[in-house]
């Protein structure tokens, strides 16, 4: 029985080195000819560059759960947003396939020394618009060329809102600091790097019912990830973000942290007019005797105190809720 896993000898290796230098032995030879071969040059393949990119499709995933408490309020229900793998191709060839007229927000990653860019739809920036102010969800027209002031103001809405969602998303790998730098309508005017360099292209369909699904797309040059390549081709595990709360649980813990005045009232005397003009700097004026201290919040009494004292300070306790 013969061992077909041995190595080769020496003789061997120099008898296939003749037949290759003289052409008796081809590169091809031993392989099945219906297999279609194609040469590959390593290093050529620019996916290849950060590997399986497995960090970033989790911080994309996380990302997505955590954006849609951004649009929760805006179109009154929970989208459900899905992340596509990310995709490296040329500007230029990014570029050319989209419209002339787009969302486009440039910001700086400080602790990357790079740009990234966020794509916003017309047509999603009108749902948007629409809803926010009290308006359907339907689809819209998308034949115009600007954005009305209205509009700018839910694009500046939702671009901070999806900053913070990625700085948060980001947070396990590496905490980052996105600052909005510009904000364009035409692709050729939105300068994030040259048409021939590399971008990874980010991209998140939002679907909504009874219209038809809008995306969003979020772009990093090539060269801003490389320096972290290492880390975006680790195994990432979220143990350091809990701040996946509801958009109600906001609502809620924003209406407590809202400040209200309060007061605390201990007498109410009464006086005739003559006997308050008669008053001169300097008259003392008795109370009556003291029942309790009514205790105001914004003007409505809400509570029975006793005055009293606490570290050096004047203090009321409070004793019974009305």
């Amino acid at each position: 029985m013969s061992n077909t896993s041995r190595k080769l000898s020496s003789d061997e290796v120099s008898a296939l080195m003749e037949g290759l230098q003289s052409g008796e032995i081809t590169a091809n030879s031993g392989l099945n000819n219906d297999v279609e071969v194609t040469d590959f040059t390593f290093g050529s393949d620019n996916l290849e560059l950060l590997g399986d990119y497995y960090a970033l499709r989790l911080i994309n995933e996380r990302f997505a759960r955590l954006v849609r408490s951004i649009f929760l309020p805006m179109i009154r229900l929970q989208p459900k947003i899905n992340p596509f793998p990310p995709e490296v191709k040329t500007y230029d060839e990014y570029s050319a396939g989209l419209n002339s007229f787009m969302s486009l927000s440039t910001s700086r990653i400080d602790e990357l020394r790079g740009s990234m860019l966020l794509v916003l739809e017309p047509s999603f920036i009108s749902v948007l618009t629409n809803c926010y102010y009290g308006g359907k969800l339907a689809n819209f027209p998308s034949a115009k060329a600007e954005f009305t002031a209205t509009e700018d103001r839910i694009i500046e809405i939702v671009s901070d809102g999806i900053s913070q969602c990625l700085e948060t998303a980001w947070k396990d790998l590496m905490p980052i600091t996105i600052k909005h730098q510009s904000r364009e309508i035409n692709p050729q005017f939105a300068t994030l790097v040259e048409s021939s360099d590399s971008v990874i292209i980010c991209s998140f369909v939002v679907q909504l019912p009874n219209v038809d699904s809008a995306s969003f797309d979020i772009i990093y040059p090539l060269q801003t990830l490389k320096p972290i390549a290492s880390l975006l081709r680790s195994r990432v595990q979220s143990d350091i973000i809990n701040d996946d709360t509801s958009w109600r649980e906001r609502l809620e813990k924003s209406v407590l942290n809202v400040p209200l005045p309060v007061s605390a009232i201990l007498s109410e005397p009464h006086v005739s007019l003559s006997n308050l003009v008669q008053f001169k700097e300097g008259d003392v004026m008795n109370l009556p005797p003291v029942d309790g201290v009514d205790f105001y919040v914004n003007d409505k009494i809400l509570f029975k105190a006793e005055i009293g004292e606490t570290n050096g300070q004047v203090a009321v306790n409070l004793n019974k809720r009305l």
